[in-house]
């Protein structure tokens, strides 16, 4: 070992011993002539097995970092190879390791390690954009030194390596478990900028959570399973880093530096606000003007890497929807085919879907109506199905998102259910409404849903079991029964506030009354009864008011049905024409 007080190449004052890893020393020297302090870094021949190997390695890493030239690496001033030692003259770096910070603190401050995160995404950025390309491969809080300014600072390049175009897997496997990338133990192909970024995601880990992922079980769960108040953007920035398959991670520190500098973007509470809901319908007129002045903008990030990213998907999808149905699809697929675990793409598309349709009325204008075509259902089906891994489909990863998935579940539900090819499919709805039915309440499905979920599945299931009868000849299901059910729903949701709500589901009661009136009567269900909520109908939708068209549309065109309804439950009832041919006499009508 270097004596304190010794001078070392006749300028390297020893001053004291620094720090100490299981193979080397590092102290702090000062150069008397140049007043200047510097690390001397110290393998000794006689402490280290194998000293020739090692003694190359780090001849590998001062041949690296003397081409290099950046704020958050350390330069390498000289290297002095002795008889039974090697030593390494860099700069010296006043602060500590995050590792020690971890130790002493535990978890760190959401905003601090963001910021970490962005200077140590420019320092890899730059060490990949080298010719050829250096990949560091042992990112971790012991080899990341925190400056008392702030700044943080690289080290240790005993395992990086300059990427080879023509390898096809690396010779040695190095990196720290629980920190390295699935390809660092070998037969994996060979590390790329990718694997760097796993061990960034995992670094963040730790250093956001406080539990270290090199330690038993050796398993990352989202940041937010120890701490809730964690962004869930960050959250999923992070899941994506670590990825197994680097396909599934970003492509790019710069990708995952536009990430960083967004993570709030990714919020669920963010992505709720800006994904379509079920009401939201913007005038053509001001999409347009959206469209005009951000053109040139969202052909930039098009070919930018932000489109590349969740969001960037999103917004480019949103803002599409009323120049381009092709486009604005294919960004929602490529939204979910980034991250098939995100609710806001599914929800995107499927509010999209229904609120995009338009049809011309008598008069040659434009009405937006609410559809949900077989050819979009098709679309939902795909995109659900559609994995790149053959043992997963999209829906499995989605399933793993449990509000996401069941907030999905109940709006998909209810739009097979009231909406596909404009009359519904109640047999297609049920297992959505049923996953619906069976979900706890969040701020996005509330109780109040749930309920409709469940009510709304027991009539679904009427559906194919009304016109099944038992050996008797008797109907299994009675049409009473499914009445006041369906009644029940509509007054429920005569009181709600939401308008569409109470449009689909008087729609759904006007033509169930005009296709079944005579099923209801021979059940029981009085003319009266059914003239009633006829009458409600009539009146809690001609009071309505709404700066949404396309409602006031659906709204008219429901009034106009309940019309015809009434015609029919009055044919229903009035027997007396065909009673008095028989009879030649007349009957008493006026009875329920």
């Amino acid at each position: 070992m270097l004596e304190i007080g010794s001078l070392v190449d006749g300028k390297y004052k020893i001053l004291n011993k620094i720090g100490q890893g299981g193979m080397s020393v590092v102290y702090l020297a000062m150069n008397e002539r140049a007043n200047k302090q510097w690390a001397i870094k110290e393998v000794r021949k006689d402490g280290v097995q194998n000293f020739e190997v090692v003694k190359q390695g780090l001849i590998v890493e001062t041949d690296l970092l003397k081409k290099l030239n950046h704020p958050n690496l350390p330069s390498i001033i000289d290297v002095i190879d002795g008889d039974g030692s090697f030593l390494i003259v860099m700069d010296y770096i006043e602060g500590r390791t995050l590792e020690k910070v971890l130790r002493e603190y535990g978890a760190q401050d959401q905003a601090d390690v963001i910021e970490w995160a962005k200077q140590l995404c420019d320092v890899l950025s730059y060490l990949h954009s080298r010719k050829p390309p250096i990949i560091y491969r042992d990112m971790k809080p012991s080899n990341v030194m925190l400056r008392p300014d702030g700044k943080v600072m690289l080290i240790d390049f005993g395992t990086a390596r300059e990427f080879k175009e023509t390898s096809v897997a690396d010779t040695t496997c190095l990196g720290t478990q629980g920190y390295a990338a699935p390809e660092q133990y070998g037969g994996h192909g060979q590390t790329d900028a990718r694997t760097d970024i796993y061990c960034l995601g995992a670094t963040l880990y730790h250093l956001l959570t406080g539990h270290n992922p090199s330690e038993p079980p050796y398993e990352m769960y989202p940041i937010r399973h120890w701490n809730p108040d964690l962004s869930s953007g960050l959250e999923e920035i992070i899941l994506k880093c670590t990825q197994k398959n680097p396909e599934d991670r970003y492509q790019s520190c710069g990708e995952l530096l536009y990430a960083l500098e967004h993570y709030n973007e990714l919020d669920i509470e963010y992505k709720r606000k800006q994904a379509l809901k079920w009401r939201s319908f913007l005038a053509a007129a001001s999409l347009t003007l959206l469209a005009g002045i951000g053109a040139v903008g969202f052909k930039i990030a098009e070919n930018s890497v932000k489109s590349s990213t969740y969001d960037a998907y999103l917004v480019e999808a949103e803002n599409l929807a009323s120049t381009d149905w092709d486009k604005c699809v294919e960004y929602y697929e490529n939204a979910i085919t980034l991250n098939p675990r995100e609710g806001a793409a599914y929800e995107g598309l499927l509010q999209f879907f229904l609120l995009h349709d338009k049809e011309e009325n008598t008069n040659g204008d434009t009405e937006q109506v609410t559809v949900f075509s077989s050819e979009e259902e098709q679309t939902i089906r795909k995109v659900i199905g559609i994995t790149g891994d053959a043992k997963r489909s999209n829906e499995d990863y989605f399933k793993t998102n449990g509000e996401d998935y069941d907030k999905f579940s109940y709006d998909l539900g209810v739009a097979y259910f009231y909406s596909y090819n404009g009359v519904g499919d109640k047999a297609a709805s049920k297992k959505w409404l049923s996953n619906a039915s069976e979900a706890s309440p969040t701020g996005d499905l509330n109780e109040k849903n749930i309920s409709r979920a469940k009510n709304l599945y027991k009539i679904a299931n009427y559906y194919d079991s009304l016109k099944v009868r038992n050996q008797a000849g008797d109907s299994v299901v009675s049409y009473s029964d499914y009445w006041f059910d369906l009644v029940g729903i509509v007054e429920e949701d005569a009181k709600d506030s939401n308008n569409l709500y109470k449009l689909l589901s008087y729609k759904e009661l006007t033509a169930q009354i005009a296709g079944k009136a005579s099923n209801f009567k021979d059940a029981g269900i009085t003319k009266q009864q059914m003239l009633t909520q006829l009458g409600a109908a009539e009146e809690v939708l001609g009071s309505m008011e709404s700066s949404e068209q396309y409602e006031m549309n659906m709204r008219d065109v429901i009034l106009e049905n309940v019309g015809t309804a009434k015609n029919i439950v009055e044919s229903t009832y009035n027997t007396s024409n065909i009673e008095g041919i028989g009879q030649g006499g007349g009957t008493d009508t006026t009875a329920d």
